[in-house]
C-alpha cells in the first residue's frame, strides 16, 4: 500500500526524465535514444486514443464488430485504427518477451500500413537493431506506461509530453555533434505566431524540423478561441529522420498536414511548387553554404523565385531563403515571420543589393533581435524578421492599421536575457511575448498616439533613415543607446568599493589569526 502511494506521488517530470535516461548510453547516440523513446510514446498515445474511441463506439452501437472494426469510425474522430497486436495494451502485456523488439517493430509497421496519413512517419525495423537488453526495453515501456490521463489530469497531456521530449533531446544534441536543429524553442515560435496572427489560411514552413511552427500556429488559434479547422499546414523537411518526427508530432496531436511525399529540401526540391500561402513561419539553417551542397551558380541563375531581385549568392543561403519564402507568399496579404543569423542584417555585396530592394519594395515590416542563449544548438543572438506583402492602411483582425510602407520597426530584446530553463537557456515568458506584441500592434495602429520609441528597446525608422545607414537593418543603428556610465556617482561608488575592501581585509586578518591559534593549540608553533 505504501509502495503504491509512493509511486502515485512521482511527478510527470520525473517519469519523463526516467524515460529520457532509460536507454542512455545503450543505443548508440542521442538521435537513436530520441527516436526510441518518441516512437514508443507515439504508440502509447495512439493506443490510448484508440481505446477511448473504441469505448465510445461500443457505448453508442454496442459490441458489434462491424462498427468496432471499421476504420472510418475512428478516423472521423481523428483517431488511428490499431490492430490488436499493435495496441499499447498488447505491448505492455508482452514487455518481458524475448522478442519484444520484434513485436514493437511489427506494431509500427501495422499502424503505418493501416493508416495512410502515417505513411513514412514511423520507424521501421528499428527496435530489433538497437541491441538493447529486453530488461532495459521493459523498463522503458513501464515508465512510458505511467504517462496516463487517468493519473495526470493535464488539458493537453500529449502536447506537454511531446514538447518536453523534443526540447530535452534538442538540448542533449546541442552539446554534441548533432546540433539540435530539428527544434526551435517553443517561446520563440509562440512569439512569431502572436505577431503574424495565423487565424485562418495556409501556414507554410519550408524547413519544418519537428513541426513546432505548425503546432504553435494551431495553439495560437486555440488560445484566441478561433477555429483550428480554418488553418491548414504545409511544408518540407530535408532530413529523413526529422521528417518522420514531424509527421509523428503532428499526427499524434491530430493536426492535418502536407509535408510532401517524402523528405527533401524545399529550396532545391520544392514539392509545393507554384503554391501561394497566407503565412510563413520558419527557422532556415543559419548561413547554409549551397555551394558545398552541390548547388552551382548556373543552377540557380534565372530562377523565377528571384524575379525583380539580384540572384542570391550560393556561398551563403540566407537571402536565397528570404526570396524563396517571398515567392511563396500570397502577393496581396501574405506575411512571414522567420529567423536568421544577425550577419544578414549588414551583409554587403549582392546580399546588400537584395536587402535594399526588399526595403524599397516595402516588404520588411519589423526586425527583432533576440537574446543570446535561446537556442540549444548555438549561443549566438539571432534575428526575427517580419516580412509583409501588405503594409497599407486596412482593417486586420478587428484592428485599424495605418500605412507603414515608409517605415520599419526595430526592437532589441538582447537585455531580456534572464536564464530560466535548466539555468542555462533563455526563454520568453507569456508576459514578455505579450509586451512585444503590444509594441508591434501599437506601432501598426491607426491611433498614432499608441506607439512611442523607447531608448534601448524600440525605434520606428523611415526608409530615408535606413538609406542613410547604407540600408543596414541592424537595430543598434537606429535604437537610441543611453550611456549609463554618465549616471554613476563616482565618489560614492569609490567609497563603497573602499568600504568593501576594508571589510574583506579585516575578515582575512581574523581568519589568519584564528588559524594560527588553532595550530598552536595542537602543538605547532607558527609565527
Amino acid at each position: 500500500m505504501a509502495k503504491a502511494a509512493k509511486e502515485k506521488e512521482v511527478s510527470l517530470e520525473q517519469i519523463m526524465w526516467n524515460c529520457r535516461n532509460a536507454l542512455r548510453g545503450s543505443v548508440g547516440g542521442n538521435e537513436k535514444n530520441r527516436d526510441t523513446v518518441m516512437g514508443l510514446v507515439f504508440l502509447k498515445f495512439a493506443g490510448d486514443k484508440f481505446e477511448k474511441r473504441r469505448a465510445e463506439i461500443k457505448a453508442e452501437y454496442g459490441d458489434v464488430p462491424a462498427f468496432l472494426e471499421k476504420d472510418s469510425f475512428y478516423r472521423s474522430a481523428n483517431v488511428f485504427y490499431i490492430n490488436e497486436t499493435a495496441r499499447w495494451s498488447y505491448i505492455v502485456q508482452h514487455a518481458s518477451a524475448d522478442d519484444i523488439a520484434v513485436i514493437i517493430d511489427k506494431a509500427m509497421a501495422d499502424v503505418e500500413d493501416r493508416n495512410p496519413p502515417l505513411k513514412g512517419a514511423l520507424p521501421q525495423n528499428f527496435y530489433s537493431t538497437l541491441g538493447v537488453r529486453k530488461e532495459q526495453m521493459k523498463g522503458l515501456i513501464d515508465e512510458i506506461n505511467k504517462i496516463d490521463e487517468s493519473r495526470f489530469h493535464e488539458k493537453d497531456l500529449i502536447g506537454r509530453v511531446y514538447e518536453y521530449f523534443l526540447q530535452v533531446f534538442a538540448i542533449d544534441s546541442g552539446t554534441g555533434t548533432e546540433k539540435g536543429e530539428f527544434y526551435t524553442p517553443a517561446s520563440i515560435v509562440s512569439l512569431i505566431a502572436e505577431l503574424i496572427e495565423p487565424y485562418s489560411g495556409v501556414v507554410y514552413d519550408p524547413c519544418c524540423g519537428s513541426g513546432g511552427m505548425f503546432v504553435q500556429s494551431i495553439k495560437f488559434v486555440e488560445r484566441h478561441h478561433g477555429n483550428r479547422m480554418k488553418v491548414s499546414v504545409m511544408g518540407q523537411e530535408s532530413d529523413p529522420t526529422t521528417w518522420r518526427l514531424a509527421k509523428m508530432n503532428l499526427a499524434i496531436r491530430g493536426i492535418a498536414h502536407n509535408l510532401g511525399e517524402k523528405n527533401g529540401s524545399s529550396f532545391t526540391e520544392d514539392q509545393h511548387k507554384d503554391t501561394k500561402v497566407d503565412f510563413i513561419m520558419a527557422n532556415p539553417p543559419f548561413n547554409l553554404k549551397l555551394n558545398k551542397q552541390g548547388v552551382t551558380d548556373d543552377a540557380i541563375s534565372g530562377d523565377p523565385r528571384w524575379d525583380g531581385y539580384a540572384t542570391p549568392p550560393i556561398s551563403n543561403a540566407n537571402y536565397a531563403w528570404i526570396l524563396h519564402m517571398l515567392s511563396k507568399l500570397d502577393v496581396t496579404n501574405g506575411i512571414a515571420g522567420f529567423l536568421l543569423a544577425n550577419g544578414a542584417l549588414n551583409a554587403g555585396g549582392i546580399e546588400g543589393e537584395i536587402r535594399q530592394t526588399l526595403i524599397e519594395n516595402h516588404k520588411i515590416e519589423a526586425i527583432i533581435v533576440l537574446p543570446r542563449d535561446m537556442f540549444y544548438s548555438t549561443d549566438i543572438s539571432v534575428t526575427l524578421w517580419i516580412m509583409n506583402n501588405n503594409k497599407k492602411a486596412r482593417t486586420l483582425n478587428g484592428r485599424q492599421l495605418r500605412d507603414r510602407r515608409d517605415e520599419v520597426l526595430f526592437i532589441d530584446l538582447r537585455r531580456w536575457n534572464e536564464t530560466i530553463y535548466e539555468k542555462k537557456y533563455v526563454m520568453f515568458s507569456d508576459d514578455q511575448i505579450t509586451a512585444v506584441k503590444k509594441i508591434y500592434n501599437d506601432w501598426q495602429s491607426a491611433d498614432v498616439t499608441a506607439y512611442h520609441d523607447v531608448p534601448e528597446l524600440c525605434k520606428s525608422a523611415t526608409i530615408a533613415d535606413i538609406k542613410a545607414q547604407g540600408y543596414s537593418l541592424a537595430p543598434s543603428k537606429y535604437i537610441e543607446f543611453i550611456d549609463h556610465d554618465l549616471d554613476i556617482d563616482y565618489a560614492k561608488e569609490m567609497a563603497r568599493i573602499q568600504d568593501e575592501m576594508r571589510l574583506l581585509m579585516t575578515s582575512e586578518e581574523l581568519s589568519q589569526s584564528m588559524l594560527k591559534d588553532a595550530f598552536r593549540g595542537i602543538g605547532y608553533g607558527i609565527d
